[in-house]
């Protein structure tokens, strides 16, 4: 399959806030803005998953502003910093409600999520294409979320399905030791159990953390055909390094979360081999029709955005609300209700290329799912 080299990651945020600067949010609203809040990891070893996130999302909405936005109100992203920490993002919540932002946009991860999930159920505030698949924001199920990818039950069945179809049935975890890891974990176990079999062993890292000698040193010695991956990219990155110098010869598999690129950036060409699954379409082949438009919108904005997993599920996220946004005007004024009842009445379609399908009872988009590889010299095969 064609192939395109990936560049460096670009450490540049131009994050909506730096554009926003100190505008206050009730005149911006009063000009006809549609004001969403992000609060993502911008800093600390998660950067990279809120950065390229962002960056993908802002490409669209700037270009959908430069047509004249959605019945002439511009949409921008306010963004807040939570290095990935749960109090810090819950602290973020609490000022982008407080500013009455529309809705809540983009969040980065399952425990930063869920602490802010109290928080936007108290508001009645829509919380729109977090990236996490965790079940604990699926079920039960909530009006104010809208789910754009696949969930971690979706990815963890399919990466354990290739396995045991390979004959690979000795499969052991390694997995940050919070609510996004447990989630992991859960849809692995799950998956085994269907199969009657369970992981031949389990290790933990902490969020936010590269100390991975413990689970190192517990892991490898069960000799496991393969090892399933739930956390970020830096942790992941130490980990297959230590084990493989301490020995371990198997294959490592990771979810969508992992961040591909900065992946292969901390890897280089240690990561030759390494699995990810993805939720969403490759950014590298314009087969896709959402591809195509993607890769477009980088080059009408002048190559400032690099074409990643992360950056195109940012994008692709913003292309749906979008039209949830135009579903909501038909209806006759936008409005965070409008907005909830004119998403659900998307209902099953296919939106650039790419089938969703939302209702009054359901809002998980996708369950699209594929693997890629990482070939050790800054590409990624699908």
């Amino acid at each position: 399959m064609k192939q395109m080299a990936l560049g460096r990651r670009q450490f540049s945020v131009g994050l909506g806030a730096a554009a926003l600067g100190g505008f206050h949010l009730a005149r911006a609203q009063s000009e006809g803005r549609i004001v969403l809040g992000q609060s993502a990891a911008f800093t600390g070893p998660a950067a990279q998953l809120g950065v390229q996130f962002n960056q993908g999302a802002k490409l669209f909405f700037d270009q959908l502003n430069a047509q004249g936005g959605v019945g002439k109100r511009m949409v921008e992203i306010r963004t807040l910093d939570d290095g990935y920490e749960p109090d810090r993002c819950a602290e973020n919540t609490k000022k982008l409600i407080a500013d009455e932002v529309f809705a809540l946009f983009g969040y980065i991860g399952t425990p930063t999520s869920l602490a802010a999930m109290p928080l936007f159920n108290q508001a009645k505030v829509p919380f729109f294409g977090p990236f996490t698949g965790a079940e604990a924001l699926r079920q039960p199920f909530n009006r104010l979320i809208f789910h754009v990818r696949a969930s971690y039950y979706d990815e963890t069945a399919l990466i354990v399905r290739q396995l045991t179809n390979l004959g690979l049935k000795k499969i052991a975890v390694f997995y940050q030791n919070d609510a996004y890891g447990k989630a992991g974990l859960d849809g692995v176990t799950r998956a085994l159990t269907e199969l009657k079999l369970t992981p031949v062993a389990t290790a933990t890292v902490e969020r936010n953390s590269v100390d991975v000698k413990a689970a190192v040193d517990k892991l490898v010695p069960a000799m496991p055909d393969a090892i399933v991956q739930i956390t970020a990219y830096a942790s992941a990155a130490a980990f297959v390094r230590a084990a493989r110098k301490a020995g371990f010869g198997g294959t490592f598999y990771n979810v969508s979360f992992v961040g591909t690129q900065a992946l292969a950036d901390e890897l280089g060409k240690d990561g030759a081999g390494v699995v990810v699954s993805q939720v969403v379409p490759s950014p590298y082949q314009p087969s896709r029709q959402i591809t195509r438009e993607f890769l477009e919108a980088i080059k009408k904005g002048g190559d400032k955005v690099q074409a990643n997993y992360s950056s195109m599920e940012g994008y692709l996220a913003a292309r749906v609300f979008t039209e949830g946004l135009r579903q909501a005007q038909a209806s006759g004024k936008i409005t965070r209700e409008s907005f909830i009842t004119g998403t659900e009445s998307i209902g099953s379609q296919v939106i650039s290329g790419f089938p969703v399908s939302f209702s009054a009872t359901s809002h998980a988009a996708s369950k699209f799912v594929e693997m890629s590889m990482l070939t050790g010299d800054g590409r990624v095969r699908t």
